[in-house]
C-alpha cells in the first residue's frame, strides 16, 4: 500500500485525530474531499490492489455510523474518475446524494431495452434536474425472447456484460444496495472487494426504509412512478411485478423462479 493509502487508513481508524473531527461538522464536504485528493499517479497506485482485507475492515468500522455524504466524499477523493455510480432508477436518492457531494461523479444507467416507460421517463427527469455526468449503456443487439427461456443468461448479456465492459476502465464503483432491501442483502458491507477485484462502495447500506423515505421527502428526490403502484424495486418489465403486503421489496423480481439477483452484485 502507498504512503497515501496508509495515511488515509490511519486517519479513518483514529478516534480523535484525522477524520474524527469531521463527525462534529460535515458542512463543508468539498473541503473534506479535497483533503484526500490524490494525484492521478497516486490514484493509480491506490487502485483496488492497494487495499488489504484489514484496510477494508477498518473502513467499514469507521463508516458504519458515518453519514453517506462522508462515505461518498471519501470515495470520490480516493478514486476520482476511476469510479462510477450505478443506478436502476427506482429512485434517484443515490444520484442526489452524490450530486450534492461531487457533481462530476460518473452516473451509469444500464438500458436493457426492457425498461418500463416509467423508468425511462424517470431517467429524463434526472437528466433535466441534475445534468449529471451520465453514461447510458445499451446492448449492441436487438431485443429478443431470451428472458422467456433463460433469465440468468438474459441478465448476463443485457446487464452484467455491459457493466463489466465499463468496469474494465475503473478501480471502484458505487451502488445503492441496502441491507434492508432483502434478506440476502442483510450482510452488505459499506466498502468491499467485489468478484471482479474492484472496490465496491455502498454508501447507504445501513439506511432503513424510513431513512430513505425521509431523505426523498426532504429533498424532493425524483422517484419512479411505479413505486406508488406497488413496485418498491423496479427492474425490467418482463421480470418485475408489484409486491403484496408483507413481501420484501425485491419479492417482485423474477417472481417464482428462485432468482434473487441479476448478477451485478454477486
Amino acid at each position: 500500500m502507498s504512503n497515501t493509502a496508509v495515511s488515509i487508513a490511519t486517519a479513518l481508524t483514529s478516534g480523535t485525530a484525522g477524520l474524527g473531527a469531521l463527525n462534529d461538522d460535515l458542512s463543508d464536504l468539498r473541503s473534506f474531499e479535497q483533503s484526500f485528493a490524490l494525484s492521478p499517479e497516486e490514484a493509480r497506485d491506490f487502485g483496488p490492489d492497494g487495499f488489504s482485507d484489514f484496510d477494508l475492515m477498518a473502513f467499514n468500522a469507521r463508516f458504519e455510523t458515518a453519514p453517506a455524504e462522508e462515505i461518498i466524499a471519501w470515495a470520490a477523493a480516493t478514486f476520482g474518475p476511476r469510479m462510477c455510480l450505478t443506478t436502476s432508477l427506482t429512485d434517484a436518492l443515490l444520484v442526489d446524494l452524490a450530486w450534492r457531494v461531487d457533481p462530476s461523479i460518473e452516473i451509469v444507467f444500464l438500458d436493457t431495452q426492457y425498461h418500463f416507460p416509467e423508468t425511462l421517463a424517470t431517467l429524463e427527469v434526472v437528466k433535466e434536474r441534475y445534468h449529471p455526468n451520465l453514461r447510458v449503456l445499451r446492448p449492441d443487439f436487438e431485443p429478443d425472447d431470451l428472458w422467456q427461456i433463460d433469465t440468468d443468461l438474459c441478465c448476463k448479456r443485457r446487464k452484467v456484460q455491459q457493466l463489466d465492459g465499463l468496469l474494465d476502465e475503473k478501480d471502484a464503483w458505487m451502488t445503492g444496495v441496502r441491507r434492508a432491501d432483502a434478506p440476502n442483502r442483510a450482510d452488505t458491507a459499506i466498502v468491499a472487494r467485489d468478484g471482479r477485484g474492484l472496490i465496491k462502495v455502498n454508501p447507504i447500506a445501513t439506511w432503513t426504509d424510513a431513512q430513505v423515505d425521509e431523505y426523498i421527502a426532504r429533498y424532493d428526490v425524483p422517484v419512479n412512478p411505479l413505486v406508488a403502484q406497488g413496485f418498491p424495486s423496479v427492474g425490467c418489465w418482463p421480470c418485475t411485478r408489484a409486491v403484496a403486503d408483507g413481501e420484501d421489496a425485491r419479492a417482485g423480481r423474477w417472481s417464482g423462479t428462485g432468482k434473487t439477483e441479476c448478477g451485478l452484485h454477486l
